[in-house]
């Protein structure tokens, strides 16, 4: 798979392979249909696993070439020693997740660095659905309130501060709208946030 092809498939992904450097050994929490593994295998010659619960993403991903682990991730992720991993991918599922703050741990534990993205909830046309008292439905909030796979909802500002509880130092963060970034009142107009993490070092 090129650059050119998962851009044009998933523009979200293509910004944020840019923080995944060239060799790297990587852990895809939540790999869904492998298309980011196969782009990061194939383009830029990292190694690693995907990590998947769902029968038919799995088998999506086996086709593609990518190594999977089947596995409910919701258990942690004890099988991993400390820093197996260059970078731990967690890519549109932390909103799917009962115990966020036990796998934001984990992550940075098994990794060295974390990539991690979640739908804003404060994007505005979220926050005009509310207002018409309606539950949001968009892009990348693309389900009905019955027939959810999202269990949190989060904004920017949110996940900072949960950052700061659970002892991450964000390295970088930004908001994408269609897989660009949004530089002015990002969370207000980014309908994706996408931050990059490690453990905070002992002072």
């Amino acid at each position: 798979m090129t650059f050119d092809d998962l851009s044009s498939a998933r523009p979200d992904l293509a910004f944020i392979a840019h923080w995944v450097r060239e060799g790297a050994h990587v852990l895809d929490v939540g790999c869904g249909d492998g298309v980011m593994m196969d782009y990061l295998q194939s383009d830029k010659r990292c190694s690693g696993y995907g990590l998947e619960l769902a029968d038919e993403q799995v088998l999506a991903s086996t086709q593609r070439g990518v190594r999977v682990i089947q596995q409910d991730f919701e258990n942690g992720l004890g099988m991993f020693g400390d820093n197996s991993f260059d970078t731990v991918l967690c890519l549109s599922s932390l909103q799917m997740m009962k115990h966020v703050e036990d796998l934001l741990r984990d992550i940075v534990r098994v990794g060295r660095e974390a990539i991690v993205s979640f739908p804003n909830f404060a994007y505005w046309p979220h926050r005009v659905a509310l207002l018409k008292g309606r539950m949001p439905v968009s892009k990348s909030l693309p389900y009905q309130w019955h027939d959810t796979p999202n269990v949190r909802c989060a904004t920017i500002y949110d996940f900072q501060e949960l950052a700061e509880e659970v002892g991450l130092e964000v390295i970088e963060c930004v908001a994408l709208a269609e897989g660009k970034t949004v530089s002015l009142l990002p969370n207000l107009r980014g309908d994706l946030a996408v931050f990059r993490l490690r453990k905070k070092q002992s002072s």
